[in-house]
C-alpha cells in the first residue's frame, strides 16, 4: 500500500488546521480573561461573557519574531442599560493593549 502525495498533503492541512484552532482557542481565552479583569477593576459589566475576533495580521514583536496580531472586541455596560465597545489587542499570547470606549460612569 502506497501513500499518495495528495493524501499526505490533505492530512498535513487537516493537522495544521486543528493545531491553529487549538492555539487560537488558547489566545481567545487569554483575551476573555483580560476583558473580565478590566471590567471588574472598573466596576463594569462584561456583556455576553465573550470576545470576538475582528482582525488578524502578522507583525513582529520586540525581539523581531513574527507573531500573529489579533484584535478582539467585547461589549460592556456601566449601568446595565447601555452597551459600549471594548478591545483587547494581542501579539502572540501577550496582551499589548486594552481599550474601552468612553462610557457613562455608574453612580
Amino acid at each position: 500500500m502506497f501513500i499518495e502525495f495528495s493524501d499526505l498533503l490533505w492530512f498535513t492541512l487537516i493537522c495544521l488546521s486543528l493545531w491553529y484552532w487549538w492555539a487560537a482557542q488558547k489566545v481567545k481565552e487569554v483575551a476573555l480573561n483580560a476583558a473580565r479583569k478590566s471590567c471588574k477593576e472598573m466596576s463594569l459589566q462584561l456583556l455576553d461573557e465573550s470576545v470576538g475576533l475582528r482582525a488578524l495580521w502578522l507583525k513582529r514583536d520586540d525581539n523581531g519574531q513574527l507573531r500573529l496580531w489579533r484584535r478582539y472586541v467585547f461589549e460592556f455596560s456601566s449601568t446595565g442599560e447601555d452597551r459600549y465597545l471594548g478591545k483587547v489587542i494581542m501579539l502572540g499570547l501577550r496582551i499589548t493593549q486594552i481599550e474601552l470606549e468612553p462610557h457613562r460612569l455608574n453612580e
